[in-house]
């Protein structure tokens, strides 16, 4: 990634997405060429000059301190992970050096712990989304991405161009955009990530939409909230969701699927539970890709 232009476009955005009156302003009637605040607007809101806003946004100062960011960050109404977003592209503007990342496994004890969570579908994501283990619940409700070459088992690759997903995703259109969003994220705390970028070229060409969800800048870290499927043989499955960082594993992420007890989705994944059959030896088979 093209720090100087990513922070250019990212702090555009932001500012872009601002009324005077979200940021506390009183429109002075001035015809706006764009939408959203002015860079002197936000320059006022962040306690800085017009001149070093100017060259912020441009990427031209080479380092601004931390307090600045925190301004910047409270004029445009950052939340915590667009603020991470923010510091970490200045960060590797400077030049700040990055340690090299292990290839991806996991523990023998997040394996056991997938299996452990029989009654709800249950997987780990990595870098990229990769899905380096699920469970057999989860396979049966999204797909069988253990049937997939390990380095073909991205959730963005599946949600955005497998077919599959668009029928099976009741909110197809909300979840592919939060996806990409994850992306761009991904894409800015690993700008030398060849395999990342050759996967968003894949979505670009592949799926029509992507286009316009990643150059809107948005970006998105997994935490918590509801998620709709259909399955053909289960119905309408509603979930919500809970995604918890794996300690001593970075960038590793354990997402759960948890259904409301008595539900219709609880009677729906027992009824899968006795339906899917675990591949043998790979109940928590792993994507080991670097």
């Amino acid at each position: 990634m093209e720090h100087t232009k990513e922070i250019a476009d990212f702090l555009r955005g932001r500012r872009a997405r601002l009324t005077p009156g979200e940021a506390g302003l009183t429109d002075d009637g001035r015809a706006r060429r764009v939408p959203g605040l002015r860079r002197d607007e936000v320059a006022r809101l962040a306690g800085v000059s017009s001149e070093y806003y100017t060259r912020l946004e441009q990427g031209r100062s080479a380092n601004p301190s931390p307090e600045v960011l925190d301004a910047l960050a409270r004029a445009l109404r950052l939340d915590e992970t667009e603020r991470e977003y923010l510091s970490g592209l200045w960060a590797r503007k400077r030049g700040a050096r990055r340690t090299p990342e292990p290839p991806q496994r996991i523990r023998p004890g997040v394996g056991l712990t997938l299996d452990a969570l029989e009654r709800v579908p249950a997987f780990v994501l990595g870098r990229r989304t990769e899905v380096l283990a699920s469970n057999r619940l989860a396979r049966a409700v999204l797909t069988d991405f253990d049937a997939l070459p390990a380095t073909k088992r991205q959730l963005a690759r599946w949600t955005l161009l497998d077919p599959e997903a668009r029928e099976r995703c009741l909110d197809w259109e909300r979840l592919a955009a939060d996806t990409v969003a994850i992306l761009r994220f991904e894409a800015g705390r690993h700008p030398g990530d060849r395999r990342l970028a050759d996967l968003v070229g894949e979505l670009t060409l592949g799926c029509p939409e992507f286009t316009g969800w990643w150059n809107d800048h948005r970006v998105l870290l997994r935490t918590h909230g509801t998620k709709r499927y259909h399955h053909p043989d289960a119905g309408d499955l509603t979930f919500a969701y809970e995604s918890f960082a794996i300690p001593g594993s970075p960038g590793q992420t354990l997402c759960v699927y948890n259904a409301e007890p008595g539900s219709a989705t609880a009677r729906a994944l027992r009824f899968l539970g006795d339906w899917a059959t675990p591949h043998p030896d790979t109940e928590t088979d792993t994507a080991q890709a670097g």
